[in-house]
Protein backbone atom coordinates (compact mmCIF):
# COMPACT_ATOMS: atom_id res chain seq x y z
CA UNK A 1 0.00 0.00 0.00
CA UNK A 2 2.94 2.17 1.04
CA UNK A 3 4.17 2.06 -2.69
CA UNK A 4 0.44 2.55 -4.02
CA UNK A 5 1.29 5.79 -6.36
CA UNK A 6 -2.25 6.40 -6.94
CA UNK A 7 -3.48 5.83 -2.89
CA UNK A 8 -0.44 8.19 -2.19
CA UNK A 9 -2.30 10.98 -4.80
CA UNK A 10 -5.77 10.34 -3.12
CA UNK A 11 -4.07 11.68 0.28
CA UNK A 12 -2.57 13.97 -0.91
CA UNK A 13 -6.52 15.43 -2.21
CA UNK A 14 -8.23 14.72 0.33
CA UNK A 15 -5.61 16.68 2.34
CA UNK A 16 -5.68 19.49 -0.04
CA UNK A 17 -9.53 19.28 0.27
CA UNK A 18 -10.07 18.69 3.93
CA UNK A 19 -7.78 21.74 4.11
CA UNK A 20 -5.14 19.92 5.99
CA UNK A 21 -1.56 21.55 6.89
CA UNK A 22 0.27 19.14 4.20
CA UNK A 23 2.58 17.40 6.68
CA UNK A 24 -0.62 16.64 8.98
CA UNK A 25 -2.97 14.02 7.73
CA UNK A 26 -6.00 14.60 9.40
CA UNK A 27 -7.78 11.28 7.97
CA UNK A 28 -7.38 7.91 7.84
CA UNK A 29 -8.43 5.61 5.29
CA UNK A 30 -9.40 1.96 5.49
CA UNK A 31 -10.16 -0.06 2.38
CA UNK A 32 -14.55 -0.13 1.65
CA UNK A 33 -14.42 -2.33 -1.38
CA UNK A 34 -13.31 -2.98 -4.85
CA UNK A 35 -15.60 -4.18 -7.49
CA UNK A 36 -15.33 -6.36 -11.19
CA UNK A 37 -14.16 -2.58 -12.90
CA UNK A 38 -10.78 -0.72 -12.19
CA UNK A 39 -12.22 1.41 -9.50
CA UNK A 40 -11.43 1.08 -6.03
CA UNK A 41 -13.38 2.18 -3.13
CA UNK A 42 -12.01 3.49 0.26
CA UNK A 43 -13.79 4.39 3.60
CA UNK A 44 -12.78 8.03 4.79
CA UNK A 45 -12.81 8.66 8.70
CA UNK A 46 -12.73 12.69 9.17
CA UNK A 47 -13.48 13.97 12.96
CA UNK A 48 -16.89 12.40 13.49
CA UNK A 49 -17.69 11.29 10.43
CA UNK A 50 -17.12 9.41 7.29
CA UNK A 51 -17.19 9.27 3.69
CA UNK A 52 -15.99 7.16 0.62
CA UNK A 53 -13.52 7.99 -1.62
CA UNK A 54 -13.62 6.41 -5.05
CA UNK A 55 -10.28 6.05 -7.05
CA UNK A 56 -11.19 5.57 -10.93
CA UNK A 57 -8.00 5.51 -12.91
CA UNK A 58 -8.63 8.32 -15.08
CA UNK A 59 -7.58 5.87 -18.08
CA UNK A 60 -9.79 3.16 -17.42
CA UNK A 61 -12.61 4.29 -15.94
CA UNK A 62 -14.82 7.73 -16.32
CA UNK A 63 -16.19 9.62 -13.80
CA UNK A 64 -18.51 11.44 -15.42
CA UNK A 65 -21.81 9.35 -15.71
CA UNK A 66 -21.19 8.06 -12.25
CA UNK A 67 -21.80 11.87 -10.94
CA UNK A 68 -24.74 13.06 -13.76
CA UNK A 69 -26.60 9.64 -12.76
CA UNK A 70 -25.96 9.96 -8.94
CA UNK A 71 -27.05 13.79 -9.15
CA UNK A 72 -30.14 12.48 -11.33
CA UNK A 73 -30.86 9.72 -8.63
CA UNK A 74 -30.12 11.78 -5.52
CA UNK A 75 -32.93 14.79 -6.99
CA UNK A 76 -35.63 11.92 -7.58
CA UNK A 77 -35.31 11.09 -3.69
CA UNK A 78 -33.27 7.84 -4.35
CA UNK A 79 -31.00 7.26 -1.73
CA UNK A 80 -27.57 7.35 -3.85
CA UNK A 81 -24.29 8.89 -2.77
CA UNK A 82 -23.86 12.33 -2.66
CA UNK A 83 -21.47 13.56 -4.79
CA UNK A 84 -18.94 15.68 -2.08
CA UNK A 85 -16.24 16.61 -4.33
CA UNK A 86 -14.47 15.68 -7.02
CA UNK A 87 -11.72 15.56 -9.75
CA UNK A 88 -12.49 14.28 -13.18
CA UNK A 89 -8.52 14.73 -14.50
CA UNK A 90 -7.56 12.73 -11.49
CA UNK A 91 -10.28 10.29 -11.23
CA UNK A 92 -10.92 10.48 -8.02
CA UNK A 93 -15.03 11.01 -5.92
CA UNK A 94 -15.77 11.74 -2.29
CA UNK A 95 -19.52 10.60 -1.77
CA UNK A 96 -21.65 10.27 1.10
CA UNK A 97 -20.86 6.98 3.19
CA UNK A 98 -24.09 4.80 2.73
CA UNK A 99 -22.71 1.59 4.93
CA UNK A 100 -21.32 -1.37 4.85
CA UNK A 101 -24.40 -3.71 4.67
CA UNK A 102 -24.77 -4.69 1.65
CA UNK A 103 -28.21 -7.10 1.14
CA UNK A 104 -26.41 -9.73 0.37
CA UNK A 105 -24.95 -10.12 4.25
CA UNK A 106 -28.12 -9.78 6.46
CA UNK A 107 -31.15 -11.99 3.25
CA UNK A 108 -32.45 -14.69 5.01
CA UNK A 109 -35.93 -16.31 4.83
CA UNK A 110 -36.95 -14.33 7.41
CA UNK A 111 -35.85 -10.53 6.33
CA UNK A 112 -35.89 -11.16 2.61
CA UNK A 113 -39.85 -9.92 1.93
CA UNK A 114 -39.15 -6.45 3.84
CA UNK A 115 -35.82 -6.34 1.81
CA UNK A 116 -37.29 -7.01 -1.42
CA UNK A 117 -39.96 -5.33 -0.99
CA UNK A 118 -38.14 -2.32 -0.24
CA UNK A 119 -35.86 -3.21 -3.15
CA UNK A 120 -38.92 -3.02 -5.39
CA UNK A 121 -40.26 -0.18 -4.37
CA UNK A 122 -36.88 1.54 -5.52
CA UNK A 123 -37.25 -0.16 -8.90
CA UNK A 124 -40.47 1.17 -9.28
CA UNK A 125 -38.89 4.68 -8.09
CA UNK A 126 -36.26 4.50 -10.11
CA UNK A 127 -38.03 3.81 -13.50
CA UNK A 128 -40.17 7.13 -13.26
CA UNK A 129 -37.11 8.99 -13.27
CA UNK A 130 -36.50 10.60 -16.77
CA UNK A 131 -34.29 8.26 -18.82
CA UNK A 132 -34.45 10.20 -22.07
CA UNK A 133 -30.16 11.07 -21.81
CA UNK A 134 -29.42 7.40 -20.74
CA UNK A 135 -27.62 5.23 -23.58
CA UNK A 136 -30.18 2.88 -25.42
CA UNK A 137 -29.55 -0.99 -24.45
CA UNK A 138 -29.80 -1.18 -27.96
CA UNK A 139 -29.55 -4.30 -30.42
CA UNK A 140 -25.57 -3.72 -30.23
CA UNK A 141 -25.30 -4.09 -26.81
CA UNK A 142 -27.45 -7.01 -25.72
CA UNK A 143 -25.80 -8.95 -28.81
CA UNK A 144 -22.17 -7.67 -27.42
CA UNK A 145 -23.17 -8.71 -23.97
CA UNK A 146 -24.36 -12.21 -24.54
CA UNK A 147 -20.89 -12.84 -27.11
CA UNK A 148 -18.85 -12.91 -23.58
CA UNK A 149 -20.56 -16.12 -22.98
CA UNK A 150 -18.79 -17.66 -26.23
CA UNK A 151 -15.40 -15.63 -26.38
CA UNK A 152 -14.86 -15.76 -22.61
CA UNK A 153 -16.95 -18.66 -21.03
CA UNK A 154 -17.58 -21.52 -23.83
CA UNK A 155 -14.33 -20.93 -25.80
CA UNK A 156 -11.19 -19.51 -23.00
CA UNK A 157 -12.91 -20.57 -20.11
CA UNK A 158 -13.69 -24.55 -20.90
CA UNK A 159 -11.61 -24.31 -24.31
CA UNK A 160 -14.11 -26.11 -26.65
CA UNK A 161 -14.71 -25.55 -30.24
CA UNK A 162 -18.42 -24.94 -31.31
CA UNK A 163 -20.08 -26.20 -34.73
CA UNK A 164 -21.66 -24.07 -37.08
CA UNK A 165 -24.89 -25.51 -36.19
CA UNK A 166 -24.36 -24.71 -32.74
CA UNK A 167 -23.48 -21.00 -33.33
CA UNK A 168 -26.05 -20.89 -35.27
CA UNK A 169 -28.75 -22.01 -32.80
CA UNK A 170 -27.12 -19.96 -30.25
CA UNK A 171 -27.96 -16.94 -32.46
CA UNK A 172 -31.21 -18.07 -32.65
CA UNK A 173 -31.34 -17.77 -29.30
CA UNK A 174 -29.72 -14.47 -28.62
CA UNK A 175 -31.48 -12.92 -31.52
CA UNK A 176 -34.78 -14.60 -29.37
CA UNK A 177 -33.73 -12.83 -26.11
CA UNK A 178 -32.60 -9.50 -27.47
CA UNK A 179 -36.06 -9.15 -29.20
CA UNK A 180 -37.58 -10.38 -25.65
CA UNK A 181 -35.84 -6.81 -24.31
CA UNK A 182 -36.30 -4.15 -26.97
CA UNK A 183 -40.18 -5.43 -27.38
CA UNK A 184 -40.75 -4.25 -23.57
CA UNK A 185 -41.69 -0.58 -21.91
CA UNK A 186 -37.98 1.02 -22.03
CA UNK A 187 -37.68 2.82 -18.82
CA UNK A 188 -34.59 4.27 -16.44
CA UNK A 189 -32.15 1.00 -16.01
CA UNK A 190 -29.67 0.78 -13.20
CA UNK A 191 -28.16 -2.40 -14.27
CA UNK A 192 -26.34 -3.98 -12.01
CA UNK A 193 -29.56 -4.01 -9.63
CA UNK A 194 -28.41 -6.58 -7.06
CA UNK A 195 -27.11 -7.57 -3.56
CA UNK A 196 -24.03 -6.60 -3.27
CA UNK A 197 -24.73 -2.97 -4.78
CA UNK A 198 -28.11 -2.50 -2.45
CA UNK A 199 -27.44 -1.44 1.15
CA UNK A 200 -29.26 -1.85 4.06
CA UNK A 201 -30.03 1.61 5.67
CA UNK A 202 -32.77 2.37 8.64
CA UNK A 203 -33.92 5.51 6.40
CA UNK A 204 -35.13 5.07 2.77
CA UNK A 205 -33.52 2.18 2.61
CA UNK A 206 -31.92 0.64 0.44
CA UNK A 207 -29.05 2.88 -0.54
CA UNK A 208 -28.35 2.44 -4.34
CA UNK A 209 -24.75 2.28 -5.49
CA UNK A 210 -22.54 1.30 -9.29
CA UNK A 211 -25.06 2.80 -11.13
CA UNK A 212 -22.44 4.33 -13.62
CA UNK A 213 -23.80 1.97 -16.52
CA UNK A 214 -27.08 3.32 -16.39
CA UNK A 215 -28.90 2.44 -19.55
CA UNK A 216 -32.29 3.26 -21.43
CA UNK A 217 -33.45 -0.38 -21.50
CA UNK A 218 -36.30 -3.15 -20.40
CA UNK A 219 -38.72 -2.62 -17.71
CA UNK A 220 -38.10 -5.86 -16.16
CA UNK A 221 -34.09 -5.86 -16.60
CA UNK A 222 -33.39 -4.61 -13.01
CA UNK A 223 -35.78 -7.05 -11.65
CA UNK A 224 -34.21 -9.62 -12.70
CA UNK A 225 -30.86 -8.57 -11.75
CA UNK A 226 -32.50 -8.31 -8.07
CA UNK A 227 -34.62 -11.63 -8.23
CA UNK A 228 -32.68 -14.01 -10.03
CA UNK A 229 -29.69 -12.49 -8.30
CA UNK A 230 -25.78 -14.69 -9.27
CA UNK A 231 -25.11 -14.21 -5.36
CA UNK A 232 -28.08 -15.82 -3.96
CA UNK A 233 -31.35 -17.34 -5.38
CA UNK A 234 -34.86 -18.04 -4.13
CA UNK A 235 -37.75 -20.27 -4.57
CA UNK A 236 -39.84 -19.83 -7.85
CA UNK A 237 -42.60 -19.12 -5.76
CA UNK A 238 -41.79 -16.32 -3.76
CA UNK A 239 -40.08 -15.24 -6.86
CA UNK A 240 -43.21 -15.00 -8.86
CA UNK A 241 -45.33 -13.23 -5.78
CA UNK A 242 -42.12 -10.60 -6.30
CA UNK A 243 -42.80 -9.89 -9.49
CA UNK A 244 -45.90 -9.98 -9.25
CA UNK A 245 -45.83 -7.19 -6.50
CA UNK A 246 -43.52 -4.76 -8.58
CA UNK A 247 -46.16 -5.63 -11.38
CA UNK A 248 -49.18 -4.12 -9.27
CA UNK A 249 -46.78 -0.84 -8.72
CA UNK A 250 -45.99 -1.12 -12.26
CA UNK A 251 -49.72 -0.70 -13.32
CA UNK A 252 -50.31 2.30 -10.92
CA UNK A 253 -47.61 4.15 -11.79
CA UNK A 254 -48.55 3.59 -15.68
CA UNK A 255 -45.32 1.99 -16.26
CA UNK A 256 -46.63 -1.43 -17.86
CA UNK A 257 -50.21 -1.50 -19.69
CA UNK A 258 -52.74 -3.55 -17.49
CA UNK A 259 -53.56 -5.54 -20.99
CA UNK A 260 -50.08 -7.07 -20.05
CA UNK A 261 -50.99 -10.24 -17.38
CA UNK A 262 -48.25 -11.31 -14.98
CA UNK A 263 -48.22 -14.32 -17.41
CA UNK A 264 -46.37 -12.01 -20.10
CA UNK A 265 -44.51 -9.94 -17.18
CA UNK A 266 -42.69 -13.35 -16.17
CA UNK A 267 -42.23 -14.20 -20.13
CA UNK A 268 -40.76 -11.03 -19.96
CA UNK A 269 -38.89 -11.87 -17.03
CA UNK A 270 -37.21 -15.14 -17.61
CA UNK A 271 -36.25 -14.25 -20.82
CA UNK A 272 -34.61 -10.87 -19.66
CA UNK A 273 -32.72 -13.19 -16.60
CA UNK A 274 -31.31 -15.46 -19.70
CA UNK A 275 -29.81 -12.30 -21.23
CA UNK A 276 -28.43 -11.13 -18.24
CA UNK A 277 -27.05 -14.62 -16.87
CA UNK A 278 -25.29 -15.48 -20.46
CA UNK A 279 -23.39 -11.90 -20.30
CA UNK A 280 -22.79 -12.49 -16.67
CA UNK A 281 -21.06 -15.97 -16.88
CA UNK A 282 -19.19 -14.31 -19.70
CA UNK A 283 -17.88 -11.78 -16.90
CA UNK A 284 -17.56 -13.95 -14.46
CA UNK A 285 -14.86 -15.82 -16.55
CA UNK A 286 -12.96 -13.09 -18.32
CA UNK A 287 -12.62 -11.70 -14.49
CA UNK A 288 -10.60 -14.87 -14.03
CA UNK A 289 -8.84 -15.24 -17.24
CA UNK A 290 -8.37 -11.34 -17.73
CA UNK A 291 -8.60 -9.89 -14.88
CA UNK A 292 -6.98 -12.61 -12.44
CA UNK A 293 -10.19 -12.46 -10.11
CA UNK A 294 -11.27 -16.57 -9.67
CA UNK A 295 -13.18 -15.39 -7.04
CA UNK A 296 -16.24 -14.84 -9.23
CA UNK A 297 -15.69 -18.60 -10.68
CA UNK A 298 -18.01 -19.97 -7.51
CA UNK A 299 -20.91 -17.84 -8.87
CA UNK A 300 -21.01 -19.77 -12.33
CA UNK A 301 -22.83 -22.81 -11.30
CA UNK A 302 -25.67 -20.61 -9.58
CA UNK A 303 -26.19 -18.53 -12.86
CA UNK A 304 -26.04 -21.51 -15.07
CA UNK A 305 -28.86 -22.98 -12.87
CA UNK A 306 -30.79 -20.10 -13.79
CA UNK A 307 -30.01 -20.70 -17.10
CA UNK A 308 -31.40 -24.44 -17.13
CA UNK A 309 -34.56 -23.46 -15.30
CA UNK A 310 -35.68 -20.83 -18.19
CA UNK A 311 -34.64 -23.69 -20.93
CA UNK A 312 -36.79 -26.20 -19.52
CA UNK A 313 -39.94 -23.72 -18.36
CA UNK A 314 -39.88 -21.74 -22.50
CA UNK A 315 -39.41 -24.04 -25.76
CA UNK A 316 -38.71 -20.87 -27.40
CA UNK A 317 -34.92 -21.56 -26.22
CA UNK A 318 -34.74 -24.61 -27.32
CA UNK A 319 -31.91 -23.50 -29.71
CA UNK A 320 -30.07 -22.62 -26.50
CA UNK A 321 -30.97 -25.94 -25.04
CA UNK A 322 -29.88 -28.31 -27.47
CA UNK A 323 -26.36 -26.63 -27.67
CA UNK A 324 -25.69 -26.39 -23.48
CA UNK A 325 -27.20 -30.17 -23.70
CA UNK A 326 -24.40 -31.02 -26.48
CA UNK A 327 -22.00 -29.26 -24.59
CA UNK A 328 -22.33 -31.05 -21.60
CA UNK A 329 -21.89 -27.64 -19.78
CA UNK A 330 -24.11 -28.42 -16.71
CA UNK A 331 -21.88 -31.78 -16.38
CA UNK A 332 -18.97 -29.49 -16.46
CA UNK A 333 -20.13 -27.58 -13.67
CA UNK A 334 -21.66 -30.35 -11.93
CA UNK A 335 -25.22 -29.60 -12.17
CA UNK A 336 -28.16 -31.70 -12.81
CA UNK A 337 -30.44 -30.53 -15.61
CA UNK A 338 -33.47 -30.11 -13.94
CA UNK A 339 -35.86 -26.66 -13.04
CA UNK A 340 -35.37 -24.99 -9.98
CA UNK A 341 -37.49 -25.73 -7.49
Amino acid sequence: MNNDQRLQQLKNWLTQHFNSDQSTECFSLTVASADASFRRYFRVHYNSTTMIAMDAPPDKEDCAPFVTIAKQLVNAGIHAPEILAEDHDQGFLLLSDLGDTQYLSVLDKNSADALYKDAIDTIIHIQSVSHDKLPAYDRTLLQTEMQLFINWFLQQHLGLTLSDEQLKNLKLSFECLIENSLQQPQVFVHRDYHSRNLMQIDDNNPGVIDFQDAVSGAATYDLASLLKDCYISWPRQQVENWVDYYLQQAYEKNLIDRSFTLDDVLLWFDLMAAQRHLKAIGIFARLNIRDNKPGYLKDIPRTFSYLIDSCERYPLLAPLKSVLHELNIAEKLGLEWKPLP
